[in-house]
């Protein structure tokens, strides 16, 4: 049976507005996991509005929700050096009891102008996508190391280096926090071979999705991974005054072998959006 989750991007919305939505849906079982994004920035509507650090937030709401799984989708990898991102992931995990799903990509490329700007707005460097992937897949090796390594160790990458590095406390998961890892582009789908358990990709096309998929299966074979054992996840955007758009993106997805779809809920919400979800969306499925 397909899982299905909500997006709510914390961007031109304020804390106590986006707080109702997740516990509500905390209280529909028909709703598994919820996700925000990862923009210091907004990337859509008034670029001056506000958007709220996501892994902050995240902690916020794992004390605010008790059953759903949380997570970000994804983090900017060209955020937070990996050893740090380690730790903060590992706070939030226990602060929700074991319930995070821990995402991550390559961070945004730069063709996007409205969130290329967010770096440079920081002091962040903004490396080619080249390094970024890179850098990903080095990321996430030291991240799960720090995870599950007992004793301390060096690191000497080609992007990270770390001296007696060591995680303590350990994520509440074991052997740790399950990895989806998002992208579509082809360099970034081999780091999903080599190191994630879920996969995410922005519906829309839906046969270039397919396509995707299928060159995930490749890269898997190549390195002799089954590729059955990374679970394809779909983002797909939501309108609430048409929803049947939504609903045959749903059924094409699951079709195409996705079990994990994620509901991207503009804001501002409706009231009761999350049961809306459940009974216009998830039910109708």
């Amino acid at each position: 049976m397909p899982s299905f989750g909500i997006m709510t991007a914390p961007m031109q919305i304020d804390y106590h507005r986006l707080l109702p939505v997740w516990q509500e849906a905390d209280t529909i079982p028909e709703i598994e996991h919820a996700w925000l994004f990862d923009h210091l920035m907004p990337i859509g509507g008034d670029p001056m509005g506000p958007a709220l650090e996501g892994w902050t937030l995240l902690g916020a709401l794992a004390a605010q929700t008790r059953r759903l799984r949380i997570g970000l989708m994804v983090t900017s990898n060209r955020f937070r050096p990996p050893a740090m991102l380690a730790k903060i992931a590992t706070t939030v995990d226990i602060v929700a009891d074991g319930r995070l799903d821990f995402g991550i990509g390559a961070g945004s490329r730069p063709s996007h102008p409205m969130a290329r700007r967010e770096y440079e707005s920081h002091g962040l460097p903004f490396h080619d996508f080249a390094h970024s992937v890179g850098s990903l897949a080095e990321a996430c090796t030291v991240i799960r190391r720090l995870w599950t390594e007992p004793e301390p160790f060096d690191f000497d990458g080609d992007y990270v280096r770390l001296v007696g590095a060591f995680g303590n406390p350990k994520p509440v998961q074991r052997p740790h926090p399950p990895i989806l890892i998002g992208g579509r582009s082809s360099a970034t789908l081999r780091v999903v071979a080599e190191h994630a358990d879920l996969w995410n990709i922005p519906g829309g096309d839906i046969e270039d999705v397919v396509r995707r998929s299928a060159l995930l299966d490749r890269y898997c074979t190549e390195i002799g991974r089954d590729p059955v054992t990374i679970t394809r996840s779909i983002h797909l955007p939501v309108d609430y005054d048409a929803p049947a758009p939504t609903r045959t993106a749903i059924g094409q997805a699951i079709d195409a072998g996705f079990g994990h779809v994620v509901l991207g809920l503009p804001a501002p919400y409706p009231p009761h959006a999350a049961q809306w979800v459940a009974e216009e969306l998830i039910a109708t499925t």
